[in-house]
């Protein structure tokens, strides 16, 4: 049976519940974008759950941010809608249309608890800032920028999908 993902911002004025099958943290991302909205060095958007399971109390007080894509040669509005508290900050979710089904909670904003992955994947490193040293495993893999491997391959590729 999915995982139910319970989360908050910290003034408690956001909480939502959402549905995963997909809930293994293994995913840090070392993007300028990431580090600079949920304020880390990884740690960002690292789960998936249905985007149609969205339970949400507080939307007043929900705002979302479309960041500025600004690599070289390139200059857009990012498709991604970072949803975060209005009275606190905290980085609570990203959606997507281009992938309609899903929703990627923060796991910083997740109350319920998480397993701990047998290995983690680390991303946009060619991003970090300079005073990040990545703590990596000896099964960890690493990228300069995305993994071809999906959240949910990588779940079902190590019998970690939750039926």
């Amino acid at each position: 049976m999915p995982v139910t993902l319970e989360g908050s911002c910290r003034c408690g004025a956001v909480a939502f519940t959402m549905v995963s099958h997909t809930p293994q943290p293994y995913q840090l991302c070392y993007c300028t974008i990431c580090r600079k909205t949920a304020g880390g060095g990884g740690f960002a958007i690292n789960l998936a759950a249905l985007s149609d399971s969205l339970e949400l109390r507080g939307k007043r007080d929900r705002r979302l941010f479309r960041a500025v894509i600004d690599d070289p040669g390139r200059r857009e509005v990012s498709n991604a809608e970072r949803h975060f508290c209005a009275r606190c900050g905290t980085a609570l979710w990203v959606y997507d249309d281009r992938w309609p089904a899903l929703i990627h909670p923060f796991a910083s904003a997740i109350d319920s608890p998480l397993p701990v992955p047998p290995a983690k994947v680390h991303l946009m490193l060619r991003f970090k800032a300079a005073w990040v040293t990545p703590d990596i495993g000896p099964d960890d893999l690493c990228f300069d920028d995305f993994p071809v491997q999906s959240i949910e391959d990588w779940h079902k590729s190590r019998g970690l999908w939750v039926p």
